[in-house]
């Protein structure tokens, strides 16, 4: 799919090359006039590391619940509907980017403060943060799951390890992700630049390719051997219960697409600012075309029995040759994939914390030693204590899809364009942003109720 233009012609002409990062090892005031060479190490991102840090942003947990939407909306509608929040996706970050241009802004928080004052900045902080750390929590509940094993409702699903050597103290779920926080997530957390994970990046949407293409593969001997029918094109529809319930998937996909807080943090570090609309069509298309091939062939292998984390269908006998080799190849590879998104999300995280705590603070987070071990540390603690004590992920997704993300991939970007501080937005601007809002604010109203009905009858049944 081909995603529009992202830089304005007022601003295409004006990119910033080599723009200066802060050296945590130079002085704040040099005595001497020093080259740029000797004051700068980092001497920017390249175009590739920026797409795999802003695709690795992109494609997360979210992919998981994407066969479950197209399962709700049928095939045809489920499949537009991620082109068109994909698309949607674009024009919000086109704001961004523009508006960003215009006030010479580097920040998502600044951005909002420099529309609204000090409490839009701390609304976008504080969104980022709270919808961030719910989503850093479900993936590590997830790793654990999938590593170690889980019990619901009474059933107990054997993780790959317990499946390889049996139940032990070190394939127990505590033991998997302690040694999963010290082991890899402290080092790569530890990283100050985002551009220092990029081929961490790479290697993770790689892993989601091999998720991808060993169910492509699975559908296509299934189609051989005559084993799958044909998939439902179009939702079932018998009252109005059940057309509200097809905007749960809203919060779903919204989610899926995520990616506003780390734009800038990526644009800041690429060495040549022009290349960001280039950057943000290739990562679009990229994570557009692998959230398709999933969703299409996800449904196709498993239709009307696709479950909400279709990750779970995966714990099943297969019915083909090497079924159960396949099952533990498609869980390893997403479970490793979600613990290379895992630093990327918490970059974000941690920038805000930062920006909410210390906005007085002179100093950059990058060269304040101390407060980015605190900051780093007290993270990692409330992740870990979360994913070890919240029982049910899929209630943080619904919840945190239709409040923090709608918010931040949408409202806030569209309310920016409204603002207009600088008097660049155009009339279709302004229609396309007020759209975004009534949709945006409509739809995840419905998916709350929605969401919130289904959870108290089956309380009361």
């Amino acid at each position: 799919m081909t995603v529009g233009t992202l830089v304005p012609k007022a601003e295409s002409n004006k990119p910033r090359k080599k723009k200066e990062i802060v050296d945590e090892n130079a002085p704040l005031l040099p005595k001497t006039q020093e080259t740029d060479a000797e004051i700068h190490e980092f001497n920017g991102a390249s175009f590739s590391g920026a797409v795999f840090n802003l695709s690795t942003t992109v494609i997360g947990a979210g992919i998981m619940g994407l066969p479950a939407c197209v399962k709700k909306l049928g095939m045809v509608p489920g499949l537009l509907a991620i082109i068109l929040t994909a698309l949607l996706t674009e024009k919000a970050i086109e704001f961004m980017i523009r508006f960003s241009r215009a006030g010479n802004i580097s920040s998502y928080g600044s951005l909002m403060g420099d529309a609204f004052g000090k409490y839009g900045k701390a609304s976008v902080e504080l969104c980022i943060v709270i919808g961030n750390i719910g989503i850093l929590i479900v993936y590590m509940i997830i790793i654990g799951d999938v590593i170690s094993g889980t019990t619901s409702s009474g059933i107990h699903h054997a993780g790959i390890l317990e499946g390889w050597f049996g139940v032990h103290w070190w394939t127990g779920r505590t033991f998997v992700i302690v040694f999963t926080t010290l082991a890899v997530f402290a080092p790569l957390v530890s990283l100050k630049r985002i551009d220092s994970l990029r081929f961490t990046s790479a290697l993770s949407i790689g892993l989601a390719v091999v998720f991808l293409v060993i169910a492509a593969g699975i559908s296509i001997i299934k189609i051989i051997s005559g084993g799958i029918g044909m998939p439902r094109l179009f939702p079932i529809i018998t009252d109005v219960a059940s057309v509200l319930d097809l905007f749960t998937v809203v919060p779903v996909l919204m989610t899926a697409y995520i990616c506003h807080y780390n734009v800038h943090n990526i644009d800041n570090e690429l060495e040549d600012s022009s290349q960001m609309r280039g950057v943000v069509r290739a990562s679009l298309t990229l994570c557009s075309s692998v959230y398709l091939l999933t969703s299409f062939f996800g449904f196709l292998l498993f239709g009307e029995e696709i479950l909400d984390d279709v990750l779970a269908n995966f714990d099943t006998d297969l019915g083909i040759p090497f079924g159960s080799a396949l099952n533990d190849a498609v869980r390893f590879s997403y479970a490793a994939h979600l613990v290379l998104v895992f630093p990327v999300v918490f970059y974000a995280v941690r920038v805000n914390i930062d920006g909410l705590i210390f906005s007085s603070s002179r100093r950059p987070l990058l060269v304040d030693n101390f407060r980015f071990a605190s900051i780093t540390i007290a993270l990692v603690c409330t992740i870990f204590l979360g994913a070890n004590f919240i029982p049910n992920i899929w209630v943080i997704f619904q919840f945190a899809g239709a409040t923090s993300s709608v918010c931040i991939a949408f409202i806030f970007p569209a309310a920016i364009t409204l603002r207009d501080r600088y008097n660049i937005a155009t009339k279709k601007d302004r229609i396309m942003s007020l759209i975004m809002i009534v949709l945006a604010v409509l739809s995840n109203a419905i998916a709350i109720y929605s969401d919130a009905y289904a959870l108290i009858n089956k309380k009361k049944t």
